[in-house]
Parts: structure tokens; C-alpha cells; sequence
């Protein structure tokens, strides 16, 4: 697979002080030919936002694979040599359930070089947490990152190794002591949960669809952190079939005010999008402008309380063509400040790319959905407004009774008002 844009081999590229970390080796992190996590749609996102103009006048920061003592940081001695062993084995692919480290699952086949391939994808979220602790950037994005389910001995969820908790170690032991991790993947964050529930120096914050629904059955209210760290894990779960409008009014009634409670030094976003209406394995029904929406705000929580450090990464997505290259495209404009209208027209010569890839896809014409991203924000407990309209009325109950249990539970603990909207 052939890229059509710049990536030279040392090139740090930093576009009004913000950073894109990409390397072409990314596209090596694939499970199968017909597994759902297909490096395709990162190619389509680059190529996307190359032909948009986003990247014009910048090379690309280019990552070193991370090395064995980055991710001893998370994983333990015995599973990265069960990887790099699975990696050279004479029999890749499906192995059976009981797969030694879940290497070898259907979710987790075994592929040819399979820790070259993760290590690549660490060592790009690693080299984008180090361009922002020294001060050359800002905001720093890694489409490539976002593994977020590996746990220190255990392949889950399509993830080898952590990325993100990785580089969140790593931030711990360079200079800071107050992270906020935000995560608005469909599937709950739970490997960088479980890696930071009992430190207090990490907040992590996750919305993702109801546990009671959805893989992998975590992310529950009352998921709080232990120990020391107790008050430093939230969870807003949702329920399957939740738009835009209510999802943001969630957003909006429990992420600024933790945030601002919490002080971070820099905000670190998990931005899967497979929160979207279109997307295979889950149920939430938001849009592109939603998702943007999101990035968004979450680009500005960072501007207002973490002097702009923010490290964007990717995740889950599985809708390939229509809609990963259009949402992280907006990821990648919001990280460049770069104003990209919703409205603004899918290039001809990215569609006629897309269609030579996968010509059986009707192809989006614009970077939007039409989405309806105007909230109604949260005015406290019992305060659900009556629109009239049933279903939006249920809508807005069901999301406000998340609301209320998230915030019940962690709020008091980080010195907030779980009845005060003001909070």
C-alpha cells in the first residue's frame, strides 16, 4: 500500500507549535485480511487529510518503535516475549479461546511480526508524549495509538500493547503529576483504568456504551478507583441508540467540571469513533459532527486547564472508508488548529482513492453527517427538559440518570457538588 504524502525518516513536523506523529509502518498492525481492525482506514485518514490540505507545509514527526524497557512500564517480561514469539510463529492466526495471553483469539489472531507491529504504534504515542513534555509542541496527534484494552499480560479487544497507559507512564516519570485521560470510545477504557485505578495522580474518564450491553462489560458508575486513587475513575455509561445531542449534554454534565476539579498538566484523549451510527460492532448512533464535536471540546479543556498540552490518539473504528478517514481527519485539523467546516467537500481524487480500495462503498461527498450537535445542557437532578417530542424526551431522561449516578458517585470525592450544575 502506497502513501501519498510526506514522511521522511527523521522530519519533525510542527505546525504552530502542534505535531502529527505518523509512520508508515503503522499499516503493518494488521490481525487478518478480514479483521474489522483494518490499517486501511488509517491510510484513507492520512490520505484524506492530505488531500484536504491539513498537512501542507509539514512533514511528520516519525516514531522509533518503543523499546522493550517502555513497555515493561506496563506489560509484563513474560508476555513481550510471548508477542515477539507469537510474531515469528510457523502458525499465525486463530488458535483457539484458551490461547496462551489471549494471542491467537479470534478477536486477537497471531500475524507475522506482531511486535514490531505494536511496538511501532506505542513508540508513536511515546514519541508524541515526549514532544509535548519537552516543550517542542503543544498538542501532539497519533491516529496510530489508542490500544487501550491490552492489559500487562493479556492481548484483548484487538490491542497488544497499551499505548496510551505506556505514554502515561512515561509522563508520570518526566515532569508530571496531574494526567487527565478522557475517553469517548464506544468500548469502555479499561486496560488504562486498570493500570492507574489506584493512582491519584490520573484521572480517567471514560464514556462508552452500557457495560450491561457491550464488550467488555466494565465502565459501570460505580467504577470510582481504589485506594489512593479512589475519586480518580469515572465512568458515564450510555445506553445503545444515543445520538448526538444527548451524548454531549452527558459530556458536558460530568468532563468539564471533573477536569477543572482536577488541574491536570496535560489532557490525553482516547478518540475511537466507533461511537458511530454506522459502525459494526457497537450500538451508539452519533455522527461525524457529534465525534468533532467531542474532539472539540476536549481540545479546549486542554487550552483552559492544561496550558493546551494535549495528546490526541486513536482507537477503535470500524467503519473503514465512510467514516474513521472523515472523524480523525477532524482530529487531525482540531490538533492544527486548522478551521475544517463540516460542510467542506470530500475531495475527488480521496474518493477515487477510497472507490480503487473498496468499490462496493457508497462514498461520503462531504466531512459531514448533517448531525444535530445543539445540547441542552444538564440543569441538575430531575431537571430533564420536556422537549415534546417522546423519543428525544426519553432520550434526554435515560442520559440524565447516567449523569446523576456518575456524578454521585466520584464528584463529592473530588471535592464537587453532584447536585450543582454549576459543578
Amino acid at each position: 500500500m502506497t502513501t501519498s504524502f510526506n514522511a521522511g525518516k527523521d522530519s519533525a513536523a510542527v505546525v504552530s507549535n502542534r505535531a502529527v506523529v505518523w509512520s508508515p509502518d503503522y499499516l503493518s498492525y494488521r490481525w487478518s485480511a478480514d479483521h474489522p481492525m483494518n490499517p486501511t482506514r488509517l491510510e484513507l485518514t492520512m490520505s484524506l487529510a492530505s488531500g484536504l490540505g491539513l498537512l501542507e507545509g509539514a512533514e511528520l514527526v516519525r516514531p522509533e518503535a518503543a523499546s522493550d524497557a517502555d513497555l515493561l512500564r506496563i506489560h509484563t517480561p513474560g508476555y513481550i516475549e510471548a508477542v515477539k514469539h507469537a510474531g515469528h510463529s510457523t502458525t499465525p492466526g486463530v488458535l483457539g479461546p484458551d490461547s496462551p495471553h489471549g494471542l491467537g483469539t479470534e478477536d486477537n489472531p497471531v500475524f507475522p511480526q506482531m511486535h514490531e507491529a505494536s511496538a511501532i504504534l506505542a513508540g508513536g504515542s511515546l514519541t508524541a508524549a515526549r514532544e509535548i513534555a519537552s516543550g517542542r509542541t503543544r498538542r501532539a496527534v497519533s491516529i496510530g495509538g489508542g490500544m487501550h484494552h491490552a492489559m500487562p499480560d493479556w492481548a484483548s479487544g484487538f490491542c497488544v500493547y497499551n499505548d496510551v497507559a505506556i505514554a502515561i507512564s512515561w509522563l508520570l516519570d518526566n515532569g508530571f503529576d496531574r494526567i487527565a485521560y478522557i475517553d469517548v470510545d464506544a468500548h469502555h477504557g479499561d486496560g488504562v483504568q486498570h493500570a492507574f485505578a489506584d493512582d491519584p495522580r490520573v484521572l480517567t474518564i471514560s464514556l462508552h456504551q452500557h457495560p450491561a450491553t457491550l464488550w467488555p462489560n466494565t465502565g459501570w458508575s460505580s467504577e470510582i478507583g481504589r485506594g489512593s486513587g479512589e475519586g480518580t475513575t469515572i465512568n458515564l455509561p450510555v445506553l445503545p441508540g444515543t445520538v448526538d445531542a444527548p451524548w454531549l449534554r452527558g459530556f458536558h454534565a460530568v468532563v468539564p467540571g471533573a477536569i477543572a476539579a482536577f488541574r491536570p498538566q496535560i489532557v490525553v484523549s482516547q478518540c475511537g469513533v466507533d461511537s458511530h451510527r454506522e459502525d459494526p460492532l457497537a450500538d451508539l448512533a452519533l455522527t461525524i459532527d457529534g465525534q468533532r464535536a467531542a474532539f472539540l471540546a476536549m481540545r479546549d479543556l486542554a487550552d483552559r486547564h492544561a496550558e493546551g498540552r494535549w495528546l490526541a490518539v486513536g482507537g477503535g473504528g470500524y467503519g473503514l472508508v465512510r467514516v474513521v478517514p472523515r472523524a480523525w481527519t477532524h482530529l487531525i485539523a482540531a490538533a492544527l488548529d486548522v478551521e475544517l467546516r463540516p460542510d467542506r467537500a470530500v475531495p475527488e481524487s480521496w474518493r477515487e482513492r477510497a472507490h480503487s480500495l473498496v468499490p462496493s462503498v457508497d462514498l461520503p461527498v462531504s466531512m459531514s453527517d448533517g448531525g444535530d450537535v445543539d445540547y441542552l445542557p444538564w440543569d441538575g437532578p430531575g431537571g430533564a427538559p420536556e422537549t415534546g417530542i417522546p423519543a428525544v424526551d426519553r432520550a434526554l431522561t435515560r442520559v440524565d440518570s447516567a449523569v446523576i449516578a456518575t456524578r454521585r458517585a466520584c464528584f463529592p470525592l473530588l471535592g464537587l457538588d453532584p447536585e450543582d450544575p454549576r459543578d
